[in-house]
């Protein structure tokens, strides 16, 4: 009589699983798949992984938690006035004030690494990024194209002025081209939201505010581990 077949659940097993599992994902063209290959997932994979090989201090996940917590506000806040501006809502005044508390905050959370003037300068900065957006979203509701490349030009000014303020605190940790180029695709993807809005194409909206969500968390994760790498004492 034949017995029945003892089937493996060890690492192999599990592993051949999770192959087959991606396997299926990309053959269906599932979000899911997607997100596999999305470069911003892969880091925050890989930074995952190297957590687990080495001990991290409760001070390190308090900051990393507490960045990432800030530049959600900042994106979750920003997501708000657009659509409040774009459809006159009358939360657009509370909205507003609310971003522009979340760049004070920003700037605060600095202060104990570079600095009370620092802290200030940071907030002057990001204050200017969000009042230039509004004028962004302001000329592209009006379809004033003249308006618009203004404040565009003088928003991506601005960008690299607060690349610039942070390569120069950190040089070492964060390298002024890729500050540069962090901020540029905040601005990108932070317009392809404005515009998708504007245009009433609801789909689209959300996909570029997932896009805006994964950035902004690679982000806040670059900023809290060059803070951490500069000042390593202070997460002992």
């Amino acid at each position: 009589m034949r017995k029945d077949r003892v089937v493996n659940s060890g690492p192999s097993v599990r592993w051949f699983a999770s192959l087959l599992a991606i396997g299926i994902l990309v053959s269906l063209g599932l979000p899911g798949a997607a997100a596999a290959k999305s470069p911003n997932v892969r880091a925050a994979a890989t930074a995952a992984r190297a957590d687990k090989d080495k001990d991290v201090s409760s001070k390190e996940l308090a900051l990393r938690s507490a960045m990432r917590k800030l530049w959600e506000d900042h994106i979750t806040w920003t997501r708000v006035f657009i659509i409040s501006a774009a459809a006159d809502l009358p939360d657009k005044s509370a909205a507003t004030q609310r971003l522009l508390q979340n760049q004070v905050d920003i700037g605060n959370a600095i202060k104990p690494y570079y600095g009370a003037a620092a802290g200030d300068q940071l907030t002057a900065l990001l204050r200017d990024h969000i009042l230039i957006s509004a004028d962004v979203v302001a000329a592209a509701k009006a379809n004033d194209q003249a308006k618009l490349a203004d404040a565009n030009r003088r928003w991506s000014a601005n960008a690299d002025q607060i690349a610039d303020f942070l390569s120069k605190a950190n040089p070492k940790n964060w390298p002024d081209a890729e500050m540069r180029t962090m901020m540029h695709d905040h601005l990108k993807l932070t317009t392809d939201e404005a515009v998708a809005r504007l245009h009433g194409d609801w789909a689209g909206d959300v996909r570029a505010y997932d896009a805006v969500h994964q950035q902004i968390l690679s982000m806040a994760d670059m900023l809290s581990a060059g803070i951490i790498n500069q000042f390593p004492k202070q997460f002992k």
